[in-house]
């Protein structure tokens, strides 16, 4: 019984959910959207009275057909509707005995006659992929792109006698993105919001809440269908317009030119945004330049200078290839399957016949396209193939590239042995001649041991700090991205060399890439100075020194990782032995954050991979470039592809989505308190994944007036300054003993004023600019609110007139307990001092204390038991008497309270990447 009485949903044991007013619909179209729209239309409780599609092509039904059949509704296959502009008068009758009330057509391509559209109660609605007026027509799509359009979307409005002219009832848009093509664009965003928007639309009828809205003829375009043969390539345009042609002919019809006497399409195509890479001449017909064969694609260049690259080329015999090929396209050779081969070249044949259905034995020769398959069946063929064949993980691109039977066995034979794999790894640098070296950056996401732009091409610029100009455009990674790096990730855990690899290669591989980062160091020092602000010297010495040291550490434990043998009762008469292996989690995420580039992928990344995981590692947004220079080192280390993948990007998009994966096991972060708690939450949720976290720090530096003060003041301003006063463990707060507070504060006070601020790659500067524009504004924020609150500004607390994000070392006093001072993190170079009484060691530990922080602490003493009782007291993770930041790969860190849980470094951080597995046996 379908309650009408309350405006409240009810849910049945069905899985439907029933709203007050529904409707009986027909439903006229085809394809795999109007299948959806069908499935999303009948699970609101709409009644779909009838289904009027395509006849069925070789044999095969269209997949909106197979739905409705499947559930017993009413099908209807009419080649045509109308006869010399009459309607078929049986047609007619069969579509009036349903008694649907209104018409709703997804995706049409028969002309349906006005007296149809006009029958029921309510009319028709179509759904139409442009946001009309604009691109009425048949290739809406294809033209949107075309012309270069900066928004995409789509139209629900009230059919007429018109071409696509009748009142809209709703509409939606999205960006379009730099290298958006056809299929990109709906799979994106006009596939499936158009499922939902036709579905909200059917309501708002059923409802009487449906506007008709009528369409303005200003601005009102109408373009025709797009085939083949006017989709030929004119070259005399710019690099923008070229790119544009064709991707909006992306995969159909397929933009063309002729290249030695010969049709060849084009896919793929982005505008190269870096320098040209050398690459072998190809002449083409019409083209004023030659294109470049390079190793990442054929680069084509406009009449502007500028220039485009595609990644794939398509020949007149249906044959496809990577663009980079094209001159060694007929060289490969054919193979003898082994015994084993031959047992899944039978298993894909049968996956074949069932997809192609219409024929009736396949052959070497059989053309999969040519057979009649559609895109769809390209997906089917991929999966079915994943499913039955051991796992084997083939991409779309790889139906396209080869088409026929035979040479779709070689290929995934190919795949199978490895053949396939690229020898030398294909780096897009951007190359900056700088601190008299060239440097050479990646830029592009890491996924899979090879550097790919973002699956929707999307870029973001990185600034480097000190001037604040933009260093590059780095790819943004969406996610999509994310999902194919941790199916790299966990293809390469489970069936990939190194799941099989014993610990002391693994550990050779880790010595190995620690050497790379040696060999490497300056280089590498110097793009940390230009992405992160650090001073070249402090980054060469303790950013990629520590790097290194830590990568050599973990690269010891490979090998002696070990469990233990327990005795326990034994069940007479027979006997037991009991015993733990510790074993790797499987694919792991770690979020790093902008401080200490380098350094934190090293500490987490080392002791991850030391024992036998794989990771997706997220840099910070603003950091990128060290990361993704690790990326091309680990791949000459010899790490095998999908072991480790970085992906830049945003913590809102690919950062949510590592935390909510369900196939990753273990999540590594480092960063804010309050995005810590939105990860832990989120792997919770997810998968119950495991979870480390290094989070906010207010660490209290305690300085006793029986000190060595001169030691206390270098030791103390290293505590805050240290690094711009971009450091986790930072001294957040000092409390100095009321006896020494004074002279404490001059002497701070005389050595900053000798403090050199400038350009971090100035071998002479102590103090380089902060890490971005939105920090350095927060820190003189920061400054404000303590001058507000009555603390007293000794010194600094300003930006320094200079561009790029400079900020002076800065020296507050007389900071009470309940101010906003005392409380939160600056995470920059500002000195919070407050002053305790003399021999008060209770009372300061007690403020010392009073804190939800616990990552470091420190105190200075002459008095070694008053140094020890402090430090038992101390609620923190670290504790450092007469000395400060002084860490060592062999230390555990971690803090306790608010600042997370879990330890880097030392062995107790390989815990963190490791599962125990008890096994007892019986003997």
């Amino acid at each position: 019984m379908l309650w009408r009485g309350s405006q409240a949903l009810r849910r049945f044991s069905t899985g439907q959910v029933y709203f007050k007013n529904k409707l009986k619909l027909a439903l006229i179209g085809q394809s795999l959207f109007g299948q959806e729209v069908y499935h999303h239309l009948c699970k609101e409780g709409h009644r779909v009275v009838g289904v009027f599609t395509v006849p069925d092509k070789d044999g095969k039904a269209d997949p909106l057909a197979l739905a409705a059949e499947k559930d017993g509704t009413p099908v209807f296959k009419f080649p045509r509707w109308r006869v010399k502009g009459k309607t078929i008068k049986e047609v007619a009758e069969a579509y009036k005995s349903v008694g649907a009330e209104l018409n709703v057509l997804p995706f049409c391509t028969q002309f349906i006659p006005m007296d149809i559209i006009d029958s029921p109660k309510h009319g028709s609605i179509i759904y139409h992929p442009s946001i009309l007026p604009r691109h009425r027509g048949a290739s809406a799509i294809n033209w949107t792109l075309i012309m270069g359009d900066k928004k995409a979307g789509f139209s629900v409005f009230w059919a007429d006698d018109g071409l696509d002219t009748g009142p809209i009832l709703l509409q939606r848009s999205c960006d379009i993105e730099p290298n958006d093509t056809v299929d990109a664009l709906y799979n994106r965003f006009l596939f499936p919001e158009g499922i939902k928007a036709m579905v909200e639309a059917v309501q708002l009828i059923a409802d009487g809440k449906a506007p008709r809205i009528p369409q303005r003829e200003e601005g009102a375009t109408y373009e025709g269908i797009q085939k083949k043969e006017n989709a030929e390539i004119s070259w005399d345009q710019s690099a923008q317009v070229l790119h544009n042609w064709i991707r909006g002919h992306d995969k159909v019809p397929g933009a063309w030119t002729e290249i030695n006497g010969q049709m060849v399409t084009f896919y793929g195509s982005s505008l190269l945004k870096s320098s040209v890479p050398p690459g072998e001449p190809l002449e083409i017909k019409g083209a004023k330049k030659p294109g470049l064969v390079t190793k990442n694609g054929l680069v084509l260049f406009g009449n502007d200078g500028k220039a485009l690259m595609v990644r794939n080329l398509q020949f007149e015999d249906g044959r496809m290839i990577p663009a980079s090929q094209y001159f060694s396209a007929g060289e490969t050779s054919v193979v003898e399957l082994t015994a084993e081969e031959v047992k899944v070249a039978e298993t894909i044949k049968v996956i074949w016949a069932g997809i192609l259905s219409n024929v009736p034995v396949i052959e070497d020769s059989t053309d999969f396209f040519k057979s009649g398959a559609s895109s769809m069946d390209v997906v089917r063929l991929v999966e079915e193939i994943r499913q039955k064949c051991g796992g084997i993980q083939l991409q779309n691109e790889d139906v396209y590239m080869a088409t026929k039977f035979g040479d779709f066995i070689q290929k995934v034979v190919r795949k199978l042995r490895g053949e396939d794999q690229e020898v030398e790894l294909v780096v897009d640098y951007v190359s900056k001649e700088v601190n008299e070296m060239t440097v050479k950056m990646p830029y592009q996401c890491f996924i899979n041991g090879q550097f790919t732009d973002a699956d929707d091409g999307k870029t973001y610029d990185t600034i480097n700090p000190t001037d604040g100009s933009t260093i590059c455009k780095v790819s943004y990674a969406s996610l999509a991205d994310v999902d194919k790096a941790v199916a790299a990730a966990k293809d390469a855990f489970e069936k990939g060399e190194w799941g099989r690899m014993n610990a002391r290669e693994r550990g050779r591989l880790m010595y190995r890439l620690a050497d790379l980062l040696e060999e490497n160091q300056e280089e590498l020092a110097t793009i940390e100075a230009l992405d992160s602000g650090a001073v070249y010297t402090l980054a060469l010495k303790t950013h990629i020194g520590m790097s290194v040291q830590t990568f050599r550490y973990f690269a010891g434990w490979c090998d002696k990782i070990q469990g233990s043998t327990i005795p326990i009762n034994q069940a007479r008469p027979n006997h037991n032995l009991t015993f733990t292996k510790k074993e790797p989690l499987g694919v792991c995420a770690i979020i790093i954050p902008w401080n200490y580039p380098l350094m934190m992928l090293a500490w987490k990344s080392a002791a991850c991979l030391a024992a036998g995981n794989t990771l997706v590692l997220k840099p910070a947004q603003v950091t990128p470039l060290t990361a993704l220079k690790f990326a091309e080192l680990s791949v000459k280390a010899g790490f095998p592809k999908g072991v480790i993948n970085i992906i830049p990007g945003s913590g809102g998009i690919a950062g949510q989505r590592l935390s909510e994966h369900p196939d990753i096991r273990k999540l590594g972060f480092t960063g804010s308190t309050a995005i810590g708690k939105q990860i832990m939450k989120s792997c919770a949720v997810s998968n119950l994944k495991k979870v480390s976290l290094e989070l906010g720090g207010k660490s209290p530096l305690i300085i006793f007036n029986d000190c060595e003060l001169d030691k206390a003041v270098r030791m103390g301003m290293g505590a805050v300054f240290f690094n711009k006063g971009e450091n986790c463990i930072a001294a957040g707060r000092l409390f100095v003993e009321e006896s020494i507070h004074d002279k404490f504060v001059t002497r701070v006070v005389e050595e900053i004023k000798k403090m050199k601020i400038g350009d971090p790659l100035d071998r002479s500067t102590d103090h380089g600019p902060q890490n971005h524009q939105a920090h350095l504004e927060k820190l003189l924020q920061y400054c404000e609110a303590g001058v507000k609150e009555g603390a007293t500004l000794v010194y600094g607390g300003r930006q320094v007139h200079r561009p790029g994000f400079f900020m002076e070392p800065t020296v507050f006093t007389d900071v009470e307990d309940h101010m906003y001072l005392a409380k939160e993190e600056s995470f920059g170079p500002i000195m919070v001092i407050s002053k305790f009484q003399n021999g008060d060691i209770e009372g300061v530990l007690q403020r010392a204390n009073n804190t939800e922080y616990g990552l470091a602490s420190g105190v200075f003493t002459r008095d070694i038991s008053k140094a020890m009782y402090v430090s038992e007291r101390l609620e923190a993770g670290t504790v450092f008497v007469n000395t400060y930041n002084k860490t060592d790969v062999a230390a555990p860190f971690g803090g306790v309270k608010q600042s997370g849980f879990g330890k880097d470094l030392g062995e107790e951080a390989l815990n963190e990447y490791l599962k125990t597995k008890t096994v007892t046996l019986e003997y």
